[in-house]
């Protein structure tokens, strides 16, 4: 049987791009996190504000593969790279001083993926 593939054609090139950095930079962070943006949506990680408060330390950078979401409170300044992020939850993270950017523009920015946390 053949395994269905994703229609949304924004996530089937970020999936596409985020294997190329992988092979060609040898970061096999980013390969993990296509085959998780692969899977069923119903098994993608939903992250909340208050658990990356608590778990992230300051100035470090985390990437969601699935959505980031506004409940809860942050104050630490974090680099959050995700597939999709809330409004509300992007203008909380500026508002704490740090950035919230695509999956993509972390991939380009490290393609090692050195220092860079998974979450969800």
């Amino acid at each position: 049987m053949a395994k269905p593939s994703k229609t949304n054609p924004h996530l089937q090139r970020v999936v596409r791009e985020l294997r190329e950095v992988s092979r060609e930079a040898g970061g096999a962070i980013w390969r993990d996190v296509a085959d998780r943006l692969e899977r069923s949506r119903k098994n993608w990680s939903e992250v909340n504000l208050s658990r990356l408060s608590r778990y992230a330390a300051k100035g470090e950078q985390i990437v969601v593969p699935g959505v980031v979401l506004a409940t809860g409170e942050i104050s630490t300044p974090l680099t959050v790279a995700a597939f999709r992020a809330s409004g509300a939850a992007r203008k909380k993270i500026e508002a704490a001083g740090g950035k919230a950017i695509s999956l993509l523009e972390l991939a380009v920015q490290n393609p090692k993926g050195s220092g860079v946390r998974i979450m969800g």
